[in-house]
Order: structure tokens, then sequence, then C-alpha cells
């Protein structure tokens, strides 16, 4: 099996990588691609080292089986069509197709059969703010219908990329010389604050961020669901955290709740509050899994529940999701 990287040099791509090598997936040969920046770098995989090729209109991918793509959505659009020429099939972790009616947009522990009919040989790869919730959903979803979810999100600055972690750090650092800190990669300083705004504003006064989790959860769960999200940055280096309320068609007890993500492949239940047991950023970056804690009835509705997810969105979130979707191919 072939397989390329597109964006190889990337914060995705470079856990790609890593993924790649822990996973037992038999790889004839790795590509890796990106931009003129990083054309030329070497990367080693599996004992050999491998350099960047730079991405172009050309006949690269001629006996590519899959191409892992994260370069953005306007790299992702402009080069779907050489990458996928030649039956390459394209998994994209940009936003560039996820809304495309003949498009799959899957996470694995959920929609996985929704990945074997991919007419254009693209899959999308949703946003990492959904896939980690429609994980923890699907657990209740199987006990009672989800009529609504309003749901807040507490996402890191690696979400924004690398040169965001490096910001966050100089801010406190500028901060603590009592300088004034550098702004550039956030609309205001990180560093002791939290930020109610992801990605733009739309007219309806939601953000780019928060429509995906409507519109990408309904896809994905091929559900009337509705979700209301707030998402807000925070000042934490990886790992998305989300508060999530949900109304379902029956009352679910918390002790079904907790059978059931205890069960959920790709989740891990982590409820014990009495003993100071539960999801942070703190212990999780870097892991595979969804973590699922505080699990409450909702005071206000009957057939209410709330929980507290974790989960690492570079992992799980991007990288980890994309491979998981091979996988299920292969």
């Amino acid at each position: 099996m072939r397989i390329a990287i597109v964006g190889a040099s990337g914060a995705v791509g470079q856990e790609f990588l890593k993924i790649l090598e822990e996973r037992d997936l038999k790889i004839d040969e790795l590509l890796l691609f990106g931009s003129q920046r990083s054309a030329g770098r070497t990367y080693r995989f599996r004992g050999k080292d491998l350099t960047v090729r730079l991405l172009q209109h050309n006949d690269d991918f001629k006996g590519v089986d899959y191409a892992l793509t994260s370069a953005g959505a306007g790299t992702s659009r402009e080069f779907a069509d050489t990458i996928t020429k030649y039956g390459a099939l394209m998994i994209d972790n940009s936003s560039a197709f996820r809304m495309d009616a003949d498009v799959p947009l899957v996470v694995p522990e959920v929609n996985p059969e929704d990945a074997k009919c991919a007419p254009r040989r693209i899959i999308a790869n949703p946003n990492c703010t959904t896939i980690q919730m429609v994980v923890a959903l699907n657990a209740i979803e199987k006990l009672s219908h989800i009529r609504r979810v309003p749901v807040a999100t507490y996402q890191s600055a690696s979400g924004a990329g690398a040169s965001a972690m490096t910001e966050l750090v100089n801010q406190y650092a500028e901060l603590a010389a009592g300088k004034e800190p550098t702004v550039e990669k956030f609309a205001f300083q990180l560093a002791y604050n939290v930020i109610p705004h992801i990605d733009v504003f739309t007219e309806n006064d939601y953000t780019k961020e928060e429509m995906k989790m409507f519109n990408e959860t309904r896809k994905i769960m091929h559900s009337d669901i509705r979700v209301s999200a707030t998402c807000v940055r925070v000042p934490v280096m990886r790992a998305h955290s989300e508060s999530v309320w949900l109304e379902t068609e029956r009352p679910v007890s918390v002790e079904e709740a907790r059978a059931a993500f205890a069960q959920a492949p790709g989740v891990v239940l982590m409820d014990d509050p009495a003993n100071k047991v539960y999801p942070m950023p703190l212990f999780i970056a870097g892991k595979d899994p969804v973590y699922v804690g505080r699990i409450r009835k909702d005071l206000t509705d009957e057939n209410g529940l709330t929980f507290w997810c974790v989960s690492d969105q570079i992992k799980k979130g991007a990288a980890l999701n994309a491979v998981q979707i091979l996988e299920t191919l292969v």
C-alpha cells in the first residue's frame, strides 16, 4: 500500500507520521508533500529518511492508494483533482468538502459505513470539536434519540496552530517581564484570558466554528439533532474540552449513561468526582480516546443530561480520525 501525506510539515502532518509509525498498517511506500517552504525537509519514518516533495500539478500521485491531506481548505480544493485523478482516495482534514452532498463526512466510531461510498474519491474529516462530541453523543443516541445539544467548548491554543502555541508562551513571558504582550494569532491577548470567538462571525452571530458543530453533527449522525454551540479559546496548550447538555426523547438515567459511555468505542469513562476523577487537558494531551466525566441529570429538564468531555484535538480531532478512516477501508 502506498500512502501520501500532504502538509507533512504541519502539526497534523507530523501527527500523521507518528500515528502511522505506531499503527499496524502494511505500508510499502510513504510519500511526503508540502509547500515551497517545506519541500526538501527530511523526516524519519520506520528507519528511513523521507524527503518532502513540493506539491505540484503533476503525476506524483500515480500509484498512490490513499492520501492524507492537511494543508488547508484552499490547497485541498486546488489539488483534489491532481491527487485523485489516478484513483487515490483523499482523506481530507480541511473544511473544503465537509458539507458537499457527494463527500462522506466520517467518524469511524459513529458512521464507518459512510466511508464506503465516496464517488469523488474524497472523504472529509470533520472539525475537531465535532469529532469528540459525536463520539460521546453516539453512546446516548443508542439509548434514546437526542433532540438538542447546547454545548460550550474550551479550545486550546494549538487548535490555531503551532505559532499560536508559541504566541501564548511568549505572552506569559512578556507579561512577566512587564512588557506589552504580542497579539497576532488571536483577536485579543490569550494569556490570563478566554476569548469567546473562534473563526469568523456569520449573519446569525454564531461563528463558523459554532455552525460547523450544528451542520456536521447532523450529517455524521444522520439526524435532525439541533446543536447550539459557544466556542471559546482558552489558555491551554493542547486538548479541547466541552461542556455538553443534551435532551433525549425519553429520560435517560445517569446510571444508563455511565454504562453506555463505559462500553462505547473510542470513549474512556472518567467519572468519580468525589475522588477528583474527571477529564482534564493536563492529563489527556497526547492520548487517543475521548474522555467523559461529570455525568449528571440536567436540573432544568427531566429528559436532560449533562457531561464534560476532553480529547486531544490534534490526535482524535484530526490525524487519528483520518487514519482510522483509512483503517476501515483496508
